[in-house]
């Protein structure tokens, strides 16, 4: 069994076991069972049951693990546990935890609470909060923590091992430590490695590396992501526009922010949040799905105006209607598989207007082939059904047609969606739909008035 097959699996069993303890109020094994998870999998779990057992089973979670916890689930269980909880708790949560997490925290939470904690905390603690807090959640300056060491390019690797040792404590998913000059301006990287394994006598400007750009404050999360999985980078240093080392971000941020684009992608497409509670009250999902089936509703009139137009042909010719959805399939299917494909080299940098036409023409020519041989396919299969080589050649035309059609626009509406502001990943596919029912509808009706009406 595949290691995603045995996890899926683990989930599940937890999750039944949950449920069952859950029912029958056979809560004593559950409090070890939670005690030995990490908090990433008590959020899933949370997620998992309805709303009504959730503060049963949040009772249960360890209250060192209540704040990471609360990181991990997604907005809206953490606004719903947010209620539940008395002061006392919410300071008890955010009690030791990173800066870059807690600045995650701390926008959910009451004011009245987040006045508290800042009071409570120190006043290096307070500024540091207070540097995170003042970028957005979504850029580098959002994610990153400032809890980085520092050295000095002059010293020799001895006094930079001796320092460590003096402070006798590390940030986790620290592997390296940044170089800065006497101004505070990034300048490098000194990996561990080479302080634990190179000639002690050697200053730091001779083995520093020096081919990590840093990242800027303001870059988007998307940026910062891309940057790690392209240099396989543990940690990474973020600067200010003058250069100047304000703090760092390290691979369990960029995983979250992976994680959050990849859900993002996937729950768009359907017109769908993220953040959205899987059991979220019936009425708020009803109300936020009905947007988009109105959406899709508006589309699905336009597409039946443009069969009324041929609604003479229709009545005369039945085997245009039984035909009809066919080619408005599989131009759909044509252009979902462009427009994936778009979306994802969007949100990888991979594709822009610059290299755009090329892909036009790639794309062009797969529906050129998939249009001619399924065309073949699918107008053979007519000719048999109806015994009518004419509407044969009518539906292998129309199918060819809307594949290129559904090229085009798939290519193109991300695009323009781009160019406009607006989420491909959000809307693109009804567009889209629009696209290839209405040209494949207008296309095969069309063809099938000119050629089949006499």
């Amino acid at each position: 069994m595949s290691e995603p097959a045995a996890k899926t699996d683990l989930i599940e069993q937890r999750l039944a076991s949950l449920d069952a303890a859950l029912e029958t109020g056979r809560m004593r094994r559950l409090k070890p069972m939670l005690a030995s998870l990490p908090p990433a999998e008590i959020a899933l779990l949370l997620e998992s049951v309805p709303r009504s057992k959730r503060e049963v089973l949040w009772a249960l979670v360890p209250e060192e693990d209540h704040g990471e916890t609360l990181l991990h689930v997604n907005d809206e269980v953490r606004a719903e546990l947010i209620d539940s909880l008395n002061r006392e708790e919410l300071l008890a949560a955010a009690e030791g935890m990173a800066i870059d997490d807690l600045a995650d925290l701390i926008e959910d939470l009451p004011e009245q609470i987040t006045r508290e904690m800042l009071r409570s905390m120190d006043s290096q603690n307070r500024e540091r909060l207070k540097v995170v807090m003042a970028y957005a959640p979504d850029s580098a300056g959002g994610l990153m923590n400032n809890d980085t060491i520092t050295v000095r390019p002059d010293v020799s690797l001895d006094v930079v091992a001796r320092y460590l040792k003096q402070r006798a404590w590390l940030p986790d998913d620290t592997e390296s430590l940044f170089v800065v000059s006497r101004y505070g301006r990034y300048l490098g990287m000194l990996p561990l490695a080479k302080l634990v394994t190179l000639d002690p006598e050697r200053d730091v400007s001779e083995v520093m590396n020096t081919d990590i750009e840093a990242l800027a404050v303001d870059a988007p999360a998307s940026q910062v992501a891309k940057r790690f999985q392209d240099l396989d980078l543990i940690s990474a240093p973020v600067v200010d526009s003058e250069g100047t080392l304000v703090g760092r971000i390290t691979i369990d941020d960029v995983v979250d922010v992976i994680r959050d684009e990849a859900e993002h992608s996937i729950m768009s497409l359907a017109g769908l949040d993220e953040e959205e509670d899987v059991f979220a009250p019936i009425t708020r999902s009803a109300r936020r799905r009905a947007v988009w089936l109105g959406a899709n509703l508006a589309t699905a009139f336009l597409a039946s105006q443009v069969v009324g137009l041929f609604s003479a042909a229709l009545s005369q010719v039945v085997a245009l209607a039984v035909l009809m959805p066919i080619v408005a399939s599989m131009g759909g299917i044509g252009g979902t598989q462009t427009l994936t494909l778009m979306i994802r080299g969007l949100s990888l940098g991979q594709i822009g207007f610059a290299n755009a036409r090329s892909l036009l023409a790639k794309e062009l020519a797969v529906a050129l082939i998939n249009g001619v041989l399924w065309g073949i396919v699918v107008g053979g299969i007519a000719l048999v059904w109806f015994g009518n080589i004419e509407l044969g050649l009518i539906m292998a035309a129309a199918l060819l047609i809307n594949h290129l059609n559904a090229a085009i626009t798939g290519v193109g509406i991300p695009l323009a969606m781009k160019k406009m502001g607006i989420d491909p990943a959000l809307a693109g596919s009804v567009v889209l739909t629009t696209f290839t029912d209405v040209i494949g509808f207008a296309a095969f009706l069309g063809l099938g008035t000119i050629f089949l009406m006499h």
